[in-house]
């Protein structure tokens, strides 16, 4: 009994490959965050991409009012659109990234 345990003290061969494994592990999960956060960064950029495009719309329009010459008549309707905050493309800026 006391030689197999001996021996399993002494047994060293999974240690490497262990040892390995925790090295690839650890790389890959620092590659996963990385990536993560790149991919974070391109989505944020998108996305502000997409605000500013809903921004820069011009909402205003103009209906012009008609008549005839003894019955009815109508007014015309006008609404304007003014510059929001926000409307501009670098007004979202990520922090620890240089603007573009």
């Amino acid at each position: 009994m006391t030689h197999i345990f001996t021996k399993l003290i002494n047994d060293e061969t999974g240690f490497i490959v262990s040892a390995e494994l925790i090295l690839v592990a650890t790389i890959a999960v620092l590659g996963v965050v990385v990536g993560l956060s790149e991919i974070a960064y391109g989505v944020n950029n998108e996305l502000e991409d997409v605000a500013s495009a809903f921004g820069s719309v011009n909402q205003s329009f103009y209906v012009n009012g008609t008549h005839s010459d003894d019955k009815a008549c109508t007014t015309g309707s006008r609404y304007e659109d003014d510059a929001d905050i926000c409307d501009s493309q670098y007004d979202i800026v990520g922090s620890g990234y240089l603007a573009e």
